[in-house]
């Protein structure tokens, strides 16, 4: 038999070297050696040592430079875990390309839950090992009779469906009569059953439900609208494409725009399939984190349902995405790493080469020009479910029917709400603006509640007795005296928040049962999801809210609403402007008469004959987006252009604004491309820091990524308190 040379067994035990990826913000993987014995390929996720910490990181594909093995510090540990796979790595890496973020910061959000890395331990279970007890008892009958179908079973399992104190099966166990065996851990969620419970579909449900179906069951990457009002039954149609990619073996992931929605969701997906999805958001228990993150990467939960961050998932068969309304500026992240998750997800189901579905009743611009255009397919369903009507929409010209003195809302809106009270109906408020005042005052001094670190104002919020910047989270007592002129009982709350129509409310309807909603109320997530179920049961007859009863929520008694302050989002400089309030106005409002009752939305506004008021009392949405991509086209903005944000901060304003000029400078000359600033940004102060910001425009096909990557090689180097954050496809501008 041929021995190995002595010069071949040195280079088996040689290590090998590959390239691993921190979640730290490096712009390139680090080279590790491999340990002979050890095993490591691109996706596996690895602890490697980064200075004086152990981390997690995953094996990548980039080329390595030439080094010695020797040299490196070697990779710790490979856990026991499946690799991220090549789609994933890909992902990955066209993120942080098109972002500008570095790769290891985008990596991050995929290693978020390192206690998942190694496998879930196994449950001590019991198994009948087919005696008597010495003695029985009816108990101890109860249990033997659970047992003798010979399956495993936990201790507290079988003593709860036997109806017996744990006392029962560990005297059985200690006569020898159970053995010990392990139990797999059992599932976060039981597995959904597409054919559990077949809808009832409508005639252009059925059809918008075929055209889904048939795009998940011939496979390949597509894109589809589905563009629905609010009522038609938008769940119902994209759960059939739900149900046929999970007849083909596919997991899938619903994306949804708030946490607050996913109770009410978890519950109709539940009718439909039998069993809920598994939940992604932050609110969940770090164990249930760890659990459905690990049982997604092994296959086990076939469905998600979570925010933006579940786009990261390690998933292991992933066939089709919906994005349920995703319109929504919360899909936006602007922390970090700046993503669209909605634009993130189309792109993952191309390098997946799967169906991606959007839904929404008020599709953004782009996604309407991009089905214009052919790029995506569309899915209408123009009328409500079981034909409901539309509520009918009426604008209130508050210049001819204003509130009375010291009150908000007109005698019109009044009015109607005194009616539906009296026919037990239930109305919603709506009020883009937490607390109960946007701004406190001095009346003797003038004095206004500033925010120390930001520029902006102090918001009144009564219920908690603080003054709140909804900015940076600082947060002081309301103040009995005036600090500047030192005025005692001379401190006026201007305008109204949510707090404050509530106060008006009850002064109206002292009898009415009313409930505030808002994302800062007190006991969070928990309370919220509590009031929005009393709700639907019809125990409130007035509800108050912000943009969040504006998300997906079917309130059958709710017939009237009324929109406080329509104006409000036209009143800034936001290109985005119109498009917003006319999403949000149209949201809101259709919430109402979603069973079938009379219903009416009112829309107090002083600018009735605006084209964005206009649009939504007719019902008018085709000529609405007509005329907005006309505009969006005639300036060349997106979708017929492209923007990108830098915003430069520092502690100093000084600091903060030379950097941004000296950027400026750098800026590479560009037919395509112009640059616009700098300028102060309107939050001009954040947390204690000065923020100056360059808005950069260009052609759509222009190089975005490539002209502000050479801008920030030419400029300098941010030193000192200095920070640039770069935003590809800017959604905010503040």
């Amino acid at each position: 038999m041929k021995q190995d040379s002595p010069e071949s067994m040195a280079a088996e035990n040689r290590s090998a070297v590959v390239p691993v990826l921190v979640p730290m913000p490096a712009e390139r993987p680090y080279s590790y050696s491999v340990p002979p014995g050890m095993t490591a390929v691109p996706g596996s996720i690895v602890r490697v040592p980064l200075g004086p910490r152990q981390v997690a990181g995953v094996v990548w594909d980039t080329p390595v430079d030439a080094v010695d093995p020797r040299k490196l510090r070697p990779i710790e540990e490979v856990f026991d875990c499946p690799p991220i796979d090549e789609k994933t790595r890909r992902f990955v890496d066209w993120i942080s390309s098109y972002t500008l973020s570095p790769p290891g910061m985008v990596a991050r959000m995929l290693l978020r839950v390192p206690a998942a890395f190694d496998p879930e331990p196994p449950l001590e279970g019991i198994v009948w090992a087919g005696s008597e007890p010495d003695r029985m008892t009816d108990a101890r009958r109860r249990v033997l009779e659970l047992a003798a179908d010979g399956l495993a079973w936990t201790r507290s399992g079988i003593a709860h469906a036997a109806g017996v104190s744990l006392t029962v099966v560990d005297g059985l166990k200690a006569q020898g009569l159970f053995e010990t065996v392990e139990i797999p851990p059992r599932p976060v969620v039981a597995a959904p059953d597409p054919g559990f419970a077949a809808p009832e579909l409508t005639l252009d449900q059925t059809s918008a439900a075929r055209t889904l179906r048939e795009k998940v069951e011939s496979g390949g990457f597509s894109v589809t609208l589905l563009d629905g009002v609010t009522g038609s039954g938008k769940t119902e149609v994209y759960f059939e494409a739900i149900a046929a990619a999970l007849e083909k073996g596919a997991q899938v992931l619903v994306l949804v725009p708030e946490i607050a929605l996913t109770q009410q969701f978890l519950e109709r997906f539940h009718d439909r399939f039998g069993a809920r999805p598994a939940e992604w958001h932050s609110d969940l228990a770090p164990k249930t984190r760890e659990r459905v993150w690990r049982q997604v990467a092994e296959g086990r939960v076939r469905v998600v349902a979570g925010a933006r961050s579940a786009l990261f998932l390690p998933f292991k068969e992933l066939g089709l995405i919906v994005i349920d309304e995703e319109h929504d500026p919360a899909y936006k992240q602007e922390d970090r790493v700046f993503y669209n998750a909605r634009d993130m997800a189309v792109l993952r189901g191309h390098l997946g080469d799967f169906p991606v579905v959007l839904a929404s009743a008020t599709p953004s611009i782009e996604s309407r020009v991009n089905a214009q255009q052919g790029r995506y397919g569309r899915v209408v369903l123009p009328g409500r479910f079981a034909e409901a009507a539309l509520p009918d929409l009426k604008a209130i010209d508050m210049r001819r029917s204003p509130p009375a003195r010291g009150g908000f809302l007109s005698p019109v809106l009044l009015g109607e709400m005194k009616r539906t009270l009296e026919r037990g109906e239930q109305s919603l408020l709506f009020l883009n603006r937490r607390g109960y005042a946007p701004l406190t005052l001095c009346r003797v001094c003038g004095h206004r509640f500033q925010c120390p670190d930001c520029s902006s104002w102090l918001v009144e919020h009564r219920f908690r007795g603080q003054i709140v910047c909804h900015h940076c989270g600082h947060a002081e007592k309301r103040p009995e005296a005036c600090p500047e002129c030192g005025a005692l009982d001379h401190l006026v709350a201007c305008g109204p928040g949510v707090e404050r129509i509530a106060e008006e409310v009850v002064g109206h309807f002292p009898d009415a049962r009313t409930i505030v909603l808002s994302s800062d109320m007190l006991g969070g997530v928990k309370r919220l999801r509590l009031e929005l179920e009393a709700i639907s049961k019809g125990e409130a007859d007035i509800v108050i809210g912000t943009q969040l009863v504006a998300k997906g929520h079917n309130f059958p008694n709710m017939t009237l609403v009324g929109v406080v302050d329509a104006d409000l989002g036209l009143a800034n400089g936001d290109p985005r402007a119109a498009e917003r309030t006319f999403q949000l106005l149209s949201q809101v409002t259709g919430r109402a008469g979603r069973t079938g009752k009379k219903s009416a939305g009112l829309l107090q506004t002083y600018q009735p004959e605006h084209p964005v008021m206009r649009a939504i009392v007719s019902g008018d949405a085709e000529t609405f987006y007509e005329r907005e991509i006309a505009e969006r086209e005639r300036a060349a903005l997106p979708p017929f252009g492209r923007l990108a944000g830098i915003v430069v901060s520092a502690a100093t304003r000084a600091e903060a604004e030379s950097h941004a000029r000296a950027l400026r400078r750098a800026a590479p000359h560009s037919k395509e491309i112009a640059v616009l600033g700098p300028a102060e940004a309107p939050l001009a102060l954040v947390a204690g820091r000065h923020r100056f910001r360059l808005l950069i425009h260009g052609e759509r096909r222009a190089d975005m990524q490539g002209f502000v990557r050479d801008l920030l090689i030419a400029g300098p180097r941010a030193r000192g308190s200095v920070r640039v954050q770069v935003d590809i496809d800017p959604q905010s501008f503040l």
